[in-house]
C-alpha cells in the first residue's frame, strides 16, 4: 500500500474558492481502481491550509491517477489559486495497526 500525506498553504479566501474542484475531485478519485482512500480537509487550525490524505493499492494505481481527466481539471483549478507553499510525500506501508475505531 502507498500513503501519501501533505499540505498545500493556499491564500486567504483561497481555499472557499477551491472547495467544489476539490469535492469533485474526490468524489471522482474516490471511483478509481486501486484508491483506498482519498481526502482534502481544511486544517481546524489554520483555514488556509489544505491537508491531503491518500491511501492507493500500488504505484500502477497513483500513475494512472494522475493521468485522469479530473486530475487534468483540479490541477488547472488549483493553477489559479495562488499558493503560498506545499509538501506531498508518498510513503510504503507495510504495517497497518488499528488505533480507535473500525
Amino acid at each position: 500500500m502507498i500513503m501519501v500525506e501533505g499540505w498545500v498553504r493556499f491564500a486567504e479566501g483561497e481555499v472557499e474558492k477551491l472547495r467544489g474542484a476539490a469535492t469533485t475531485m474526490m468524489q471522482a478519485t474516490r471511483a478509481e481502481a486501486g484508491c483506498l482512500h482519498y481526502a482534502f480537509a481544511a486544517d481546524l487550525a489554520e483555514s488556509d491550509l489544505m491537508r491531503i490524505s491518500e491511501r492507493w493499492v500500488d504505484e500502477a494505481a497513483i500513475g494512472a491517477h494522475m493521468k485522469t481527466p479530473h486530475m487534468a481539471a483540479f490541477n488547472g483549478a488549483i493553477g489559479g489559486a495562488k499558493i503560498l507553499g506545499v509538501s506531498v510525500k508518498s510513503y510504503e506501508a507495510n504495517f497497518l495497526r488499528t488505533m480507535m475505531g473500525e
